[in-house]
């Protein structure tokens, strides 16, 4: 999910944002949370705005994304805008954070493609501290495992710049199918991008999942 779904520039309105930490597995009320290893997936709080901005706006992590928000206020709006999406049953964000670290070093996104959710498109960010670690592999796991379980999707599609080689490993280490080039279909810099269209079906995950899953399952808490 090379482009972000939300855009700073259209969302005018700033709403308040729950911060309580949810433990439900109801998701348009609340995010569960979900562990793996020492990864922890929460909903996202207000209190994420700044290290999100200090993380998500680097060069190397914003180079195949679109701009993310310039300040912390408008990480805040983002937030605010997740949250309120999340309520209407169309957007889902976590928040990556480390067990006994609760500071947000990355997001996943889900958001539907179709009314029902049945088709989604995913999307993640994490902080270049970050990469290589293990991070990446055990919460897109988990955020696997939570839309094909919880949320219902059928079909996952992802995106990803044909220069951006680390996402697309990435992508591959999880199961992942490059499944199309999307040609020109990317602004970037003024530029257009081709992407490659990346999926994964709910019934491939289910019957490769004990040999394309080498992290625990997800917990539930």
């Amino acid at each position: 999910m090379e482009k972000m779904p939300y855009r700073e520039e259209l969302d005018m309105q700033v709403h308040p944002a729950h911060s309580d930490q949810v433990i439900s597995t109801d998701w348009r009320n609340g995010l569960p949370v979900l562990t793996s290893g020492q990864v922890v997936l929460r909903d996202l709080r207000p209190t994420d705005a700044a290290p999100l901005f200090a993380l998500l706006t680097t060069a190397e992590v914003a180079r195949f994304i679109s701009p993310p928000p310039t300040t912390v206020e408008g990480f805040e709006k983002f937030i605010a805008w997740a949250h309120r999406e999340r309520r209407a049953g169309q957007y889902v964000c976590f928040a990556v954070t480390i067990k006994g670290f609760d500071t947000a070093i990355g997001i996943f996104q889900v958001r539907h493609l179709r009314s029902d959710l049945d088709t989604a498109e995913w999307g993640f960010a994490i902080g270049s501290p970050f990469w290589g670690t293990g991070v990446f592999e055990h919460a897109a796991n988990l955020v696997l495992e939570f839309a094909f379980d919880t949320v219902g999707v059928r079909r996952l599609e992802a995106r990803a710049a044909v220069q951006n080689g680390r996402g697309h490993s990435a992508l591959l280490k999880v199961g992942a199918v490059q499944e199309a080039i999307l040609r020109q279909s990317f602004a970037k810099n003024g530029r257009y991008l081709n992407q490659v269209l990346f999926t994964i079906l709910e019934r491939d995950w289910r019957a490769g999942a004990e040999t394309l899953k080498e992290v625990p399952r997800a917990h539930i808490h």
